[in-house]
């Protein structure tokens, strides 16, 4: 099996350094750089598998390579922020993000944040959890929302039969809200399915994906049910 290829963009050496030889101990092949210039030239030469963006870096901060990298791609994206409760965190999500991580982070917590990104995306196109999703298909696996058209096996979203382009974590999203319409979610409930968090985090990740998703799908398509959660209009 070929090793998964990380990008990682990180100006201060240490750190850069330190983490390669962690991800690389760990079975990653990981190109490291500097700033973000040489970051867009790195991702659009290697296409690595995922890539790790610091916030703060030179040339071409990290929010503003995030979105470069999204006006290309899919690959995961994990934002890597020096303040939990910083606004670049929001920025990194709203940029196109999937995921962050609070420095100075554990290499072990990195690791496991990676792979966790990973699993969601290789299982996009099934692996939701528990049967509600199999229940809910009509034949040939196409959900009707009103204009909404949800490919459950071709892994397309349509609205208003034009295709809307959607990441992987999106996809996921909107496949949990589309196997139970009607129903709640927490943030809880979609950082355990979605982000595979088998501990608590952050729900500005939900609230940041939801809104995302809300602006390609129909901004009234998903409603936010206060102190509970979000649910699909079915």
């Amino acid at each position: 099996m070929a090793e998964t290829h990380v990008l990682f963009v990180e100006d201060d050496d240490v750190i850069r350094e330190a983490t390669q030889l962690a991800l690389e101990r760990d079975g990653f092949a990981v190109t490291a750089m500097p700033d973000g210039i040489s970051g867009l030239a790195a991702f659009r030469a290697d296409r690595p598998d995922i890539a790790l963006l610091d916030v703060m870096v030179p040339g071409l901060d990290g929010v503003s390579l995030c979105r470069r990298i999204r006006d290309e791609s899919t690959v995961p994206v994990i934002m890597l922020s020096a303040r939990a409760d910083s606004i670049d965190v929001v920025l990194g999500l709203e940029a196109g993000a999937d995921d962050y991580v609070t420095k100075p982070f554990d290499g072990a917590v990195l690791v496991a944040r990676i792979r966790a990104v990973l699993r969601r995306f290789g299982h996009a196109s099934g692996g939701q959890q528990g049967g509600a999703e199999a229940e809910s298909k009509p034949v040939g696996g196409v959900l009707v929302f009103d204009d909404l058209e949800i490919d459950t096996e071709g892994m397309e979203v349509r609205r208003g039969g034009v295709p809307v382009a959607l990441t992987p974590t999106e996809m996921r999203l909107l496949l949990e809200f589309s196997s139970a319409p009607g129903t709640v979610l927490s943030r809880d409930k979609l950082l355990e399915r979605v982000w595979d968090y088998g501990w608590g985090g952050d729900t500005r990740v939900v609230d940041v994906h939801v809104q995302r998703l809300r602006t390609k799908i129909g901004q009234d398509r998903i409603d936010t049910v206060r102190g509970f959660g979000y649910k699909l209009k079915p």
